[in-house]
């Protein structure tokens, strides 16, 4: 894999050696069991036990095994039903209902993004330490997003499930499952991102309705998602250098070969500058957001 400009490694304080690493669970392996888990909190308890032990040096990292894929993958519940995006149905503020229909959309997305997070760490071996350590921290603030959203929704009478769900960003994982560099490009730096530019408005929504507890829980969820899809720009990025590719034409190329939705605004131009967008990026925002507001 490609080997320049590599990011920083964690801080030696960042992670315990103190374990014996022979000893070890294996990182990748023990994310992809994770992956397989099919009952929400089971995988979301697991990735947090993954985490700690991770954290704590009584992990090792499996970086250059190659694992087997399984049709199994990803592991979910057989609830929600799984509908076109289309067929969702529209979520009123106006209603209690509506707000945990609301609420409910929004598990669902953190849930896959727990999945997704678990299989950009345990499908591409070689890769730096870094790499494992960005996606574990990604999969664990997924995880905690899900259950701050899950146990608020159970405040509004429903779980988990109650109501249908799309599955337009597995897909997108799905067909990226052999390209790093597309998963890069397509998955966290651009349907992650639409994240930055939906979540204020949503926001907004929720806290007019006098939903401020799930205001709040989205407050929490963009702070954590400038910081995932920053992950995605600086991997995206350092695989291009790594390969000598030229990232922005490279970028128009991969969202043609896999079919990626065209971007359009408005953007969320001052969290996506922190989520690590170039400027010559953010212009092309600004103007997708201009000829969008003309139509």
């Amino acid at each position: 894999m490609p080997s320049s400009s590599m990011p920083p490694s964690p801080t030696p304080s960042s992670r315990s050696s103190s374990s014996d690493p022979s000893s070890s669970p294996e990182l990748r392996a023990w994310a992809l069991r994770c992956l397989l888990d099919t009952d929400p909190v089971a995988k979301t308890g697991e990735v947090a036990r993954m985490a700690a032990a991770w954290a704590a040096g009584a992990c090792a990292l499996d970086a250059g095994a190659a694992l087997a894929d399984s049709p199994a993958i990803p592991g979910r519940p057989a609830r929600p039903e799984l509908v076109s995006p289309a067929s969702v149905g529209r979520r009123s503020m106006a209603t209690a209902e509506g707000r945990a229909m609301l609420i409910h959309a929004l598990a669902h997305i953190e849930f896959n993004a727990v999945n997704l997070a678990l299989d950009a760490l345990w499908r591409f071996p070689g890769m730096p330490e870094q790499y494992y350590a960005d996606w574990l921290r990604v999969a664990n603030e997924e995880a905690t997003h899900y259950r701050l959203l899950a146990a608020h929704l159970a405040t509004l009478g429903h779980a988990y499930g109650d109501f249908p769900g799309h599955d337009s960003l597995w897909e997108m994982v799905h067909k990226t499952r052999g390209d790093i560099t597309a998963r890069m490009a397509l998955v966290p730096r651009t349907l992650e991102a639409r994240g930055l530019d939906a979540v204020p408005p949503m926001r907004a929504k929720l806290a007019q309705a006098g939903d401020l507890a799930a205001a709040e829980i989205l407050d929490i969820i963009l702070r954590d998602e400038v910081g995932h899809v920053e992950i995605g720009n600086r991997w995206y990025r350092w695989l291009c250098e790594g390969q000598g590719l030229e990232p922005y034409g490279t970028y128009d190329e991969l969202v043609e070969k896999y079919r990626a939705p065209v971007l359009k605004g408005p953007f969320n131009l001052e969290a996506r500058r922190r989520a690590g967008f170039t400027e010559e990026e953010m212009a092309r925002f600004a103007a997708l957001s201009g000829a969008r507001t003309k139509e």
